[in-house]
This record gives structure tokens, C-alpha cells and sequence, in this order.
């Protein structure tokens, strides 16, 4: 592989973690109006999403009373 022929100073490496640039960013551009509709729609299909799955899910999980056990009910007194 490749070797660098000239070393590279230890304090260059330690003053890079201390390097402060000068140069500031420039500003964020603000959303606009039909940028922040777009985001709270998308937000709300979301929201909406797990709501409907949750309360078509529930009953999924409640537990049932199933017909198969009153039938073993009504079957132990007479055995």
C-alpha cells in the first residue's frame, strides 16, 4: 500500500480539534406557507394512521368469549 514520505506533525493534528472557523453560515431559509401545510398534512396522516390502527386493532386483542367455552361450561356437570 501507500506510505506517506512526510510525517505529519502532532500538533497540526491537535490544534485541527481546536479549530474555530470565522466563517458563518448563512441563515436558514424560512418555510413557507405551503411548505409548513405540506408538513403538518403529512404529520397528521401519520397520526391519523396510528390512530385507525389502534382502534381497529384493539378489538383484535381484547379477548373474546368464544361459544366453545360455555359448551365445555355446560359439558364438566355432566361428566
Amino acid at each position: 500500500m501507500f506510505r506517506r514520505r512526510e510525517a505529519v506533525p502532532f500538533s497540526f493534528v491537535a490544534e485541527s480539534d481546536r479549530f474555530r472557523s470565522n466563517v458563518t453560515p448563512p441563515p436558514r431559509e424560512r418555510a413557507s406557507v405551503s411548505q409548513l401545510a405540506a408538513r403538518s398534512l403529512v404529520g397528521l396522516t401519520v397520526v391519523a394512521g396510528l390512530v385507525g390502527s389502534l382502534i381497529l386493532g384493539l378489538p383484535a386483542l381484547s379477548p373474546a368469549q368464544s361459544p366453545s367455552h360455555a359448551e365445555q361450561t355446560e359439558a364438566t356437570p355432566g361428566h
